[in-house]
């Protein structure tokens, strides 16, 4: 099977078929490209779909990552960005195995066939031409051998007629034979051309035209072949990214098999967990005889109409009800007294850590510092080492101030954990030493009551709530007494009660006490006529075992 045989003339075919083989690899190259731009577009999506769901550094949504199922997402986010990775490396290997593979060879093969047909061409030229030259010899041998016969038939009529000269009969006879003469001749160059185009004829159909069709039949199965080698090129590359990929899908199934229910719920109890204790029963107040009423802590939230006691219960009221009146609008407290105790615990435990990474970061800096200041002392032309005093110097403060604050958080944290007595001195110090450094911080300690969903809700005092109690039955009990006295207290320190509920006091003053402390760090006491809470530890207290309502019913 040759096209040089099957095929010879058949020039005009074979130029326009082996275009269109060009054409046909030009398309599958362009098909390749467009893949990769799909490839690289799709990577692209899937990485600014992973990057949108990311958690935003420092904020809530990044606490939110400790649960399970939310790590699970984290890592299927991860996945995906290493998911979209294998589609970009889909595209540049076809882009460097295929795309530019191909875009050569087309180059060098249109190069190849442009070389072919141009050999073909040329022999056809030439051929061309010396057929041209045969029938120009044999247009002139045919008008040389009529020329010759008119010749001659002019000269036998000459010699016929008897009237015409003899030297007219030898001109005539001269005439015929030179006109024989050319004829043959002219009928000699015609054989030698004959022959010479017979064999450049046998030449051109037998050797140059077989031996250049048999190229480009060559050049044209390469090119068959380069194709079908791409297609299993582009076959390749995405089988090669398959295993990555499976292992993406297995890790993100690894990721949904970690995830914890049970984990989840126990981080959600450490997360909203307050740390107070369920209201206990409410006593029953009679009030058909005149009596003296002792307010408890669980009475405040008895509602205001019509003077009947309603338990605020279903989920707004757990344990403890706080003594504060309204929650502080701005800033947080520094001790985080506005939580409940347990996630107070939690807020002061990591601020401590935070500290204590912080301190450990300006120590190493400290270090390698001193290290370089060594450095310089002992290779003075490295460096002038009185040029690291200043920087030593503030670093080793940072840290001072550092420890301070740490020492300080510690204290708070010590008290909640009930590591350090409430109401010893060390405490008491402690305290008064962090109130003189922090004053607004102390006198913000409100604590207010717990929602449901673990949102804080402002609650009025328990101040308030008797006073609105007393308005309801100011009809009824126009001349209730006060609360009596349980035992007196000595100021330890001075303390600025700034919040609605609270109430100031000197150092080394001496007040009643009208309600012991239950649990929530406060003090309810009388100057005058003058009532409000302090801080259990600013006080020193002494109770009277015999006084009437020592104890407070709940």
């Amino acid at each position: 099977m040759s096209w040089g045989i099957e095929l010879w003339d058949q020039f005009d075919n074979l130029e326009k078929h082996t275009q269109w083989g060009i054409d046909i690899l030009e398309k599958y190259i362009k098909f390749v490209k467009e893949r990769t731009e799909i490839e690289l577009s799709y990577a692209k999506q899937l990485r600014n779909l992973a990057k949108k769901y990311q958690p935003k550094k420092n904020s809530k949504e990044e606490e939110e990552y400790r649960y399970t199922a939310c790590k699970a997402f984290l890592a299927t986010l991860n996945e995906m960005n290493d998911y979209a990775g294998q589609h970009e490396v889909i595209s540049e290997n076809m882009t460097s195995h295929i795309t530019v593979e191909l875009a050569r060879y087309v180059q060098e093969l249109k190069q190849e066939r442009k070389s072919y047909f141009h050999d073909g061409r040329k022999a056809q030229q030439h051929i061309e031409i010396c057929w041209k030259q045969l029938e120009s010899s044999k247009r002139r041998f045919e008008r040389d051998c009529k020329e010759a016969d008119r010749a001659q038939q002019y000269f036998e009529k000459m010699d016929a007629d008897i009237n015409v000269t003899k030297a007219d009969v030898e001109k005539a006879r001269q005439q015929a034979q030179v006109r024989h003469q050319m004829a043959e001749d002219s009928r000699a160059d015609y054989s030698s051309i004959l022959q010479k185009f017979n064999h450049e004829q046998h030449e051109y159909y037998h050797t140059h035209i077989p031996n250049i069709f048999q190229k480009i039949q060559e050049m044209e199965e390469r090119r068959i072949l380069r194709i079908g080698e791409s297609m299993k090129t582009y076959a390749e590359v995405d089988r090669q990214v398959i295993p990555i990929i499976g292992k993406c899908l297995d890790e993100i199934v690894k990721a949904a098999e970690s995830i914890d229910q049970k984990n989840d719920s126990q981080l959600v109890i450490e997360a909203y967990k307050s740390g107070f204790e369920p209201p206990g029963d409410i006593e029953f107040e009679d009030y058909t005889q005149p009596m003296k009423r002792t307010v408890s802590d669980n009475s405040l939230s008895n509602s205001r109409g019509e003077g009947k006691p309603e338990l605020k219960f279903g989920g707004k009221s757990k344990g403890k009800l706080w003594p504060f009146i309204k929650k502080n609008k701005g800033a947080a407290p520094e001790d985080f007294s506005n939580l409940p105790p347990e996630q107070r615990r939690k807020k002061l435990q990591q601020k401590v850590d935070e500290l204590n990474k912080e301190i450990q970061k300006e120590m190493d800096q400290r270090d390698a510092i001193t290290k370089m200041k060594d450095v310089y002392l002992k290779n003075p032309q490295m460096g002038d080492p009185a040029s690291l005093d200043h920087k030593l110097t503030e670093v080793s403060q940072n840290i001072e101030k550092l420890r301070l604050e740490a020492q300080k958080f510690e204290a708070w944290l010590a008290e909640v954990e009930g590591r350090l007595p409430a109401r010893s001195d060390q405490a008491r110090r402690q305290s008064g030493m962090y109130e003189a450094q922090n004053p607004t911080t102390v006198n913000n300690c409100a604590q207010d009551r717990e929602s449901p969903d673990g949102s804080y809700t402002e609650e009025q005092s328990q101040e308030s709530e008797v006073k609105v109690l007393a308005t309801d039955f100011d009809d009824e009990f126009d001349d209730e007494e006060p609360l009596p006295a349980i035992g007196t207290c000595k100021a330890l320190y001075t303390f600025e009660g700034q919040n609605e509920g609270t109430i100031s006091v000197a150092e080394g003053e001496t007040l009643y006490v009208i309600e012991e402390d239950k649990g929530d760090g406060w003090t309810r006491i009388r100057r005058n006529e003058e009532e409000g809470y302090v801080p259990t530890s600013y006080v020193e207290v002494y109770l009277d075992k015999n006084a009437k309502g020592a104890k407070t019913y709940i």
